[in-house]
């Protein structure tokens, strides 16, 4: 009988993915599918980082590439964290990987041990409790509210820590919520995990272009931490260049070289291409960032205003990202006569199949009262959306 590895029967499927994969199946059938189930900008690659590229082919950047990455690149992420950031790293504590979410896994194998515990807030990016158990870590879940913006006090992480703790991952700007901690909660947490020699935390700041406060706060500010900070970040987001898969991590060099040591054996040096446009990105003229984020923060307000015509659908105004994750409970244990709502993951696909909005339910990202939505695509594709979701929560009684 053929079968899997233990490990791959425990691994759920990413939720996001699966209903991103649902949707352009239904899409493909010749349904008239909105997506909002997907965490990519809309917008194309900025001209000129493809220029950068298109370079970088012609100038024969096509053969293996340094297992941690080309080094002008990680000295160029170096100057980025010193400009933007008022952060110090030398370039031999960056290591570039294939996206941020290789970046959290690579530090994730590198850190944690069998049986060692990993804090996550709830609710929390879907693929952090799944790499947990990849690594045979134990996730250790804080529950949050909407009435404190899903963010963790630091009562509630002291609260969370016992012997066997070693790591926190959390994201800010968030997803799943959009929310951004402040520099005052930062530093309240820092004061927590200074306490605790053998705490890191892993601090995902894949969003922190999209920001519609001011300027980004990382934790990895507070000095009296920083050598237990692993900041994780990369162009996806902010560059619109998913598919291009840049990620790094900039980290304690001990930490820095674990990691380049395992990708040395997993997938080596990242994409030659993908890297010189990475560095263009980078060095290049930062102008379509702030305009992306503009457009976004727009989408933002539009979408929540009209959200917020739903008296029933609960939710705040997130700060960052491209996400709204709203309070839908209120119809669970409705019907439409012929089907009663038990949970976020029955109205999630019921609103995709009335509907023809694809969603995610919360419960993917530990919080099963809420929907998150994406407002990365048109003003047109949206109002439509949320016109078509608040009909159908009308048949529901």
């Amino acid at each position: 009988m053929t079968k899997l590895s233990d490990r791959m029967y425990v691994l759920a499927e990413s939720e996001t993915l699966a209903m991103s994969k649902k949707s352009a199946e239904l899409k493909a059938q010749g349904l008239d599918i909105i997506n909002l189930s997907i965490g990519e900008p809309d917008f194309n690659t900025p001209d000129v980082i493809k220029t950068g590229a298109k370079k970088a082919i012609d100038d024969n950047f096509t053969h293996y590439t340094p297992v941690a990455g080309y080094k002008d690149l990680r000295e160029a992420i170096a100057k980025k964290l010193k400009r933007e950031n008022n952060l110090d790293y030398a370039f031999d504590q960056i290591v570039v990987s294939t996206g941020a979410k290789h970046s959290i896994a690579n530090t994730m194998l590198c850190l944690v041990n069998p049986g060692e515990e990993v804090i996550v807030p709830s609710p929390y990016w879907v693929s952090y409790r799944e790499i947990v158990k990849l690594a045979e870590g134990k996730s250790v879940f804080i529950k949050t509210s909407l009435e404190n913006d899903f963010k963790i006090t630091a009562k509630q992480l002291e609260a969370a820590i016992t012997p066997k703790t070693k790591l926190m991952i959390f994201s800010s700007p968030s997803n799943p919520t959009g929310f951004i901690y402040t520099k005052e909660e930062l530093k309240a947490i820092a004061e927590v995990v200074a306490k605790h020699e053998n705490l890191y935390i892993i601090s995902d700041e894949i969003y922190e272009h999209i920001n519609y406060v001011g300027k980004h706060e990382s934790i990895a500010q507070f000095d009296f931490i920083k050598d237990r900070v692993i900041l994780v970040n990369g162009v996806s987001k902010g560059y619109a260049m998913t598919g291009w898969r840049i990620g790094y991590v900039a980290a304690p060099k001990w930490v820095a070289q674990g990691i380049e040591k395992l990708q040395g054996q997993f997938t080596s040096g990242t994409c030659s291409i993908a890297q010189r446009a990475a560095l263009t990105a980078l060095t290049g003229d930062q102008s379509a960032v702030g305009e992306m984020r503009e457009k976004f923060r727009k989408r933002r307000d539009l979408v929540v205003n009209l959200i917020k015509e739903i008296p029933t659908i609960k939710t705040n105004t997130p700060q960052g990202a491209f996400y709204v994750f709203a309070d839908f409970s209120h119809y669970f244990g409705k019907s439409d006569g012929t089907t009663k709502i038990k949970d976020a993951n029955d109205l999630t696909f019921w609103l995709l199949e009335k509907a023809q909005v694809a969603m995610v339910s919360g419960d993917a990202f530990g919080d099963p009262n809420c929907i998150r939505l994406s407002y990365a695509t048109s003003d047109e594709l949206l109002v439509k959306a949320i016109q078509r979701i608040k009909e159908a929560l009308g048949k529901l009684k």
